[in-house]
């Protein structure tokens, strides 16, 4: 469906638009001669003054136009406003007064934004999107849109939001988006993308991470705990090895981490318990072992634990079960022995508690006796640092006091396997 004469006006942005700036002006005309010179005639000694260059149209226009012919379904007639060259006028284009560096140019104004969410549009994404060079918003979630992410997004340079989420694009991490300097929200869920995820996703300075329902794989990077966000989602991938483990104070800002569904192994970190500000943590549906580490309790904030259907056992700590702020605790399908009674209290606080499919003698809906037999719960089957006395959760109960400085993060050991006799 691409429209032929398009080609070589997109062909001249792409080879003009670097190098002669000073005829383009963003969101105004382009400055070409169509006819050449002018017109000279023969019935005068002198030629007329050249006559005013057709402004053709506008770079937006030529952009606009370039994904409107990649399009191949719009059952909700968006597109049929992108007809002519005011393309501020368009369904889902939102424009700007331009920027103060472009006040003596002709432009009154520049394409800001990108909102189709919820429009169904199939097609694919065009490498021409960058020519919108003052895009701060894209937001193209619940389309079609197939395909990878065009390398050429590396070029927005005011862009701060990127919503890509529920289409069908595919490929690795697109991995340039992380040249995009100045985004903040990165939202790829619903999609088909795969393998691994870069270190430098949570180097990046972003206020959201959202990365789940695709195929990512591999470990998860152990910058994780560095990231700026405060939301990190990679629920529902194919994430394996065990979760890195933490470094003390890294993360502060971390309010809620989605791993759920993935295929984690090892014990839960000690070192999770010391990033103070997480308000939801799910770990459910993955294959971890062990007990859970008494640090949890340092999560004050902590409204909603989730590690159902793992393979944990134990007994569940008292110190767990005092969180004063938790509002749902589910840890149904593993293999807990009991709990204590600070726990069974927590039906007196109206704070959720399911405790379902465990192996808790005479517990109600708990998981037949065979299936709890042979299950270890004597001993540490995690690297653990024992704790004769109630956690300190202050600076100095995390402080390298051992082989370390003071003052420098004490680095908790990474999930190990108990050792074969």
């Amino acid at each position: 469906m691409q429209s032929l004469w398009l080609l070589p006006l997109l062909a001249f942005l792409h080879l003009s638009f670097p190098k002669s700036s000073a005829n383009i002006g963003i969101g105004g005309r382009v400055g070409v001669w169509i006819n050449g010179r002018g017109i000279t005639t023969t019935t005068h000694t002198q030629a007329p003054p050249p006559r005013a260059s057709d402004p053709g149209p506008s770079r937006e226009y030529i952009v606009l136009q370039a994904w409107k012919s990649a399009m191949t379904e719009d059952p909700s007639g968006i597109l049929s406003s992108w007809v002519g060259p005011d393309v501020c006028s368009y369904r889902g284009i939102f424009c700007s007064d331009p920027p103060e560096e472009m006040s003596s140019s002709t432009a009154s104004s520049v394409v800001a934004g990108i909102d189709l969410n919820h429009a169904n549009l199939k097609g694919s994404l065009v490498k021409e999107l960058s020519l919108l060079t003052h895009l701060s918003v894209i937001h193209l979630n619940s389309n079609s849109f197939s395909g990878t992410v065009p390398d050429s997004f590396k070029e927005f340079q005011y862009l701060s939001e990127l919503d890509l989420s529920n289409n069908r694009l595919s490929g690795p991490f697109p991995t340039a988006v992380l040249l995009i300097p100045n985004l903040k929200y990165l939202d790829l869920r619903f999609n088909s993308f795969s393998g691994e995820v870069p270190d430098e996703v949570f180097e990046k300075d972003l206020d959201a991470i959202f990365l789940n329902n695709n195929q990512f794989g591999g470990q998860i990077p152990m910058s994780v705990w560095g990231s700026p966000a405060t939301v990190i989602t990679l629920a529902n991938n194919k994430f394996s090895g065990s979760i890195p483990a933490s470094f003390g104070y890294t993360g502060a800002r971390i309010r809620e981490i989605l791993f759920l569904n993935n295929k984690l192994t090892g014990c839960i970190p000690e070192g999770l318990g010391y990033l103070s500000g997480i308000e939801v943590l799910d770990l459910s549906f993955n294959a971890l072992t062990g007990h859970l580490p008494d640090s949890l309790s340092c999560l004050t904030g902590m409204e909603v634990l989730n590690i159902a259907h793992n393979q944990l056992t134990g007994e569940l700590s008292d110190l767990v079960c005092d969180m004063k702020r938790l509002v749902n605790l589910t840890l149904s399908y593993n293999f807990f022995s009991g709990f204590s009674q600070d726990c069974a209290g927590l039906f007196f606080r109206n704070v959720g508690f399911d405790f379902a499919g465990n192996c808790v003698p005479g517990g109600h809906m708990q998981r037949p006796p065979p299936e709890c037999m042979g299950v270890s719960w004597g001993g540490l089957s995690c690297l653990r640092i024992p704790f004769t006395k109630p956690i300190a959760c202050a600076a100095g109960a995390i402080m390298g006091q051992v082989g370390g400085m003071v003052g420098i993060p004490f680095p908790f050991p990474a999930s190990l396997p108990p050792s074969v006799p």
